[in-house]
C-alpha cells in the first residue's frame, strides 16, 4: 500500500485542543489531511454518511458532548466499515478503571494527555506514527493496542 497521507478525524470541543492538534499534525513528516468535529453526535452522523472519508485514524476526546466517546466507540465496533480505522481516546484525568473500560469497548489507543505542549506534541507524534507503520505494513489492525 502506497499512501501519500493519513485521513484523520479529531473531535473535541475545546477549540485551544484542536489548534494543537491541528498545529502538531502540519508539522510531522507524515502528510495528514484532518477533520476536526466538536460533538459525538456530529461524529457519527458524519461517519454514517454516503460521504463519508473513513479515517485511518480518530483521536477523540474522553469528554466530548452530546454523544460521549464511549457511545460513539459502540456504534464505530458495531459497524464493520470502520473496521481499519484506529480508535484513540485521549484524557488528561482517567483512572486506571476508566482506561481498561476504554480498551474493554474497543478502543486501540489510550493517551493520555499531557499539559503541555511539547509533550503532547511527542506523544501525538507516536501515535501517527506507529499508526502509519500499521498503515503501510498491512499489519492486522483489530489485534492493536497501546497505551501512551
Amino acid at each position: 500500500m502506497n499512501r501519500e497521507y493519513l485521513n484523520v478525524i479529531l473531535v473535541d470541543n475545546d477549540e485551544g485542543n484542536q489548534i494543537f492538534f491541528k498545529n502538531i499534525f502540519k508539522d510531522l513528516k507524515i502528510g495528514i489531511k484532518v477533520q476536526v468535529f466538536c460533538n459525538g453526535e456530529n461524529l457519527m452522523e458524519y461517519l454514517k454518511s454516503e460521504e463519508a472519508i473513513v479515517p485511518e485514524i480518530l483521536f477523540i476526546d474522553f469528554d466530548i458532548p452530546k454523544k460521549n466517546s464511549l457511545e460513539c466507540l459502540h456504534e464505530i465496533k458495531a459497524n464493520a466499515k470502520f473496521d481499519q480505522m484506529i480508535t484513540t481516546i485521549y484524557s488528561d484525568r482517567l483512572s486506571e478503571a476508566e482506561i481498561e473500560d476504554v480498551f474493554v469497548k474497543g478502543a486501540n489507543i489510550f493517551m493520555k494527555k499531557p499539559d503541555n505542549y511539547t509533550e503532547l506534541k511527542k506523544v501525538i507524534s507516536e501515535v501517527v506514527t506507529v499508526n502509519w507503520q500499521y498503515q503501510t505494513s498491512g499489519l492486522n489492525k483489530n489485534n492493536f493496542i497501546m497505551k501512551v
